[in-house]
């Protein structure tokens, strides 16, 4: 697969197969995030690569407990209004149930920390696309980044005192009968290009 092709064809997967990722490929997944760009070069990204069950399911616990507490209301994103909703009703992964959840933070008073992440993240969807892996794009502890419970959780396995996370991706085999993630090219109805 070329670049171009690997970004037109990656999509999101959000069923994954109970299998463990091989470790070589969750190090080729983690070094494209780690090549992703920074904001001056300040490389200030942290990653946490969680592929223990135990660790991901007392994180899934702690963001639904957290989740369940928040309002409800209207003007919420879509997406956050979800979150809140199946975490009421209980039996939230808010990680599709993913082998591998990668935790991805940056300092809380950098000015760049959220497009460092994201840039990061990307890179590590397209490796993973390249590698034939599903992936998905995970914006839950973002939205917690100040919940007190998953901050000491997560500075158990040594988040900064001033880092918190700006994004997460789930990591996976596809829960498809070829084990490969969709890669069906879907149309652009959005995303506006202007050329001047």
């Amino acid at each position: 697969m070329n670049t171009l092709e690997t970004i037109r064809t990656r999509r999101s997967t959000r069923k994954f197969k109970p299998l463990p990722v091989e470790m070589d490929k969750l190090k080729a997944v983690v070094e494209a995030g780690r090549f992703g760009p920074t904001g001056g070069n300040s490389q200030s990204n942290h990653f946490f690569v969680i592929t223990d069950a135990t660790v991901i399911a007392k994180l899934k616990d702690l963001v639904q407990t957290a989740f369940a507490k928040m309002e409800l209301r209207e003007d919420l994103y879509k997406s956050l209004k979800n979150s809140i909703t199946l975490s009421r009703k209980g039996g939230y992964s808010f990680c599709y149930n993913a082998p591998v959840l990668i935790v991805v933070s940056n300092q809380k008073d950098y000015g760049n920390n959220m497009a460092d992440v994201a840039c990061a993240v990307e890179n590590m969807m397209l490796a993973a696309n390249e590698l034939d892996l599903g992936s998905c794009y995970i914006n839950q502890l973002k939205w917690l980044n100040e919940d007190a419970s998953i901050l000491e959780y997560l500075r158990s396995f040594g988040l900064g005192e001033g880092e918190r996370v700006y994004a997460s991706v789930a990591l996976g085999y596809a829960d498809t009968e070829s084990g490969l993630p969709n890669r069906t090219e879907s149309p652009r109805n959005g995303n506006e290009a202007v050329f001047v």
